[in-house]
């Protein structure tokens, strides 16, 4: 943990940032290293000092790099949206993850397909050939439109994916 190495004989970040003299016993120095002096920046822009002090003051010893690095994400986060922070790019992502969904469904819906239609055989003339290929002359003359299967099935997965919808919930 940081927080037990030795520290240089210089200010934190954050006492450099608020021109302050860096005591001994500061409690942003194990965290916040003046070779980050960004990290500190971010993070005082968008909560302030007093509040992250506040913060790590009631957050046990052992839990507080990890609440300090949480400080400094939701902080990127906060300064590239500032409406939606880092809820905005797990929404993001989750609206990714439901299109993969999606487009690993379709592709398993038309794998079933094919392997469920048996082994189409051509005949042309006098010459009999049988289709075994993986994907060769794949059969879409059976009954139901290719077309038609994919839009049932894409139907049917965006009904399910619209409760995960959160492009139009602003916060979870």
């Amino acid at each position: 943990m940081r927080g037990h190495e030795p520290r240089s004989t210089s200010s934190c970040a954050a006492c450099k940032l608020l021109k302050r003299r860096c005591s001994p016993n500061c409690i942003f120095a194990p965290y916040f290293r003046s070779d980050e002096p960004k990290k500190f920046a971010k993070v005082h822009k968008v909560f302030g000092a007093s509040n992250v002090s506040k913060i790590l003051v009631e957050v046990p010893e052992e839990q507080r790099e990890d609440t300090v690095n949480s400080l400094a994400y939701e902080a990127e986060a906060r300064l590239r949206d500032p409406v939606y922070g880092c809820i905005g790019a797990i929404a993001l992502l989750q609206r990714k993850m439901i299109q993969l969904q999606h487009d690993l469904a379709l592709a398993r819906a038309c794998l079933a397909r094919y392997v469920a239609t048996p082994s189409v055989i051509v005949s042309s003339d006098d010459h009999h050939r049988v289709v075994t290929g993986p994907f060769d002359d794949f059969p879409v003359n059976s009954g139901v439109s290719f077309d038609s299967f994919n839009q049932n099935i894409s139907f049917e997965l965006n009904q399910e994916a619209n409760m995960y919808d959160f492009s139009q919930i602003p916060y979870i």
